[in-house]
């Protein structure tokens, strides 16, 4: 499991002077903390029985195939978890919204403009699209890519993937809408800096002062673009955090609560349920034996 003290800034190498980047590799384990970036994402894993999906609060084990589209300023991760390793594929494509934004708003892409803003809940399609469309993300990440047809095959991909009934948003919290407004940085670090410090005593004052913004601003600003208060979006974080902990740990309930930072055991019970339905014990033996198939 990363360590999931910090949320990662990331910076890709997609540069300005390209439509997209695709990276293909053969896993042996997952590594890489969670993380935000600006890009929208496609990723897909094959033979990744076992493997923990992380997206905002959203915590899934994944089976053999998953695919997975998140909007810029979406935090995410993978967990190794039960996986095996065995001839796991991972396929990464990373674009600009932008590329498409003198398209999106033309009939022949509603789906797709759809699809976007599904997409910063962090969406996952289903088992038919995926292997549909398997063909071309191996082909768009060939050995020889030829950048203008693979391109033309990303359209298409997108086109089919758009047109996916059974496709699934996951309706992750703490996700950036809309990461290219002039609000998106603030956002960004207050996310960040609640990420960094859920573990801590953490007030509406310290988050404000950590971004040069009065309370009542930083208030009006997670309202506008979160939908919730200071201490919901915190306590999404806890409870995020507790139910990784709970998967990928051997702590028990108490230990976890006083490290995400509740300092009240019936607290962190009623909250815990509250968000997930289940008590943490509860939660624990779940997720413990189900195995998520997309």
């Amino acid at each position: 499991m990363p360590n999931r003290t910090d949320v990662l800034n990331e910076i890709t190498s997609l540069s300005a002077e390209d439509c997209f980047l695709v990276m293909r590799r053969i896993r042996n384990s997952f590594t890489y903390p969670l993380h935000v970036h600006p890009e929208f994402e496609l990723n897909y894993l094959e033979n990744a029985n076992g493997v923990i999906r992380i997206v905002g609060d959203s915590v899934e084990e994944i089976g053999d195939l998953d695919l997975l589209l998140v909007a810029g300023g979406t935090t995410h991760a993978y967990s190794n978890h039960k996986c095996k390793f065995e001839e796991t594929t991972e396929i990464t494509i990373q674009f600009y919204r932008s590329t498409f934004d003198s398209l999106l708003n033309k009939r022949h892409f509603k789906s797709i403009k759809t699809m976007f803003e599904n997409a910063t809940h962090g969406l996952v399609f289903s088992r038919q699209a995926i292997i549909r469309i398997r063909p071309k993300l191996k082909m768009i990440s060939g050995d020889a890519p030829d950048s203008f047809q693979n391109f033309l095959l990303l359209m298409e991909t997108l086109q089919i993937l758009s047109l996916d009934g059974a496709a699934r948003r996951l309706n992750a919290s703490n996700k950036l809408k809309n990461f290219s407004h002039i609000d998106s940085d603030r956002l960004e670090k207050i996310m960040l800096f609640l990420h960094e410090n859920y573990h801590r005593p953490v007030t509406l004052a310290h988050v404000a002062n950590s971004i040069n913004t009065s309370e009542s601003s930083l208030t009006r600003l997670l309202k506008k673009w979160t939908g919730k208060t200071f201490i919901d979006n915190l306590n999404d974080i806890r409870i995020s955090e507790a139910g990784c902990r709970l998967i990928d740990t051997s702590d028990s309930v108490a230990e976890i609560c006083y490290k995400c930072g509740y300092n009240n055991l019936s607290n962190f019970n009623r909250a815990f349920k509250k968000r997930k339905g289940f008590t943490p014990t509860e939660y624990r033996e779940k997720y413990a034996h189900a195995h998520f198939m997309v």
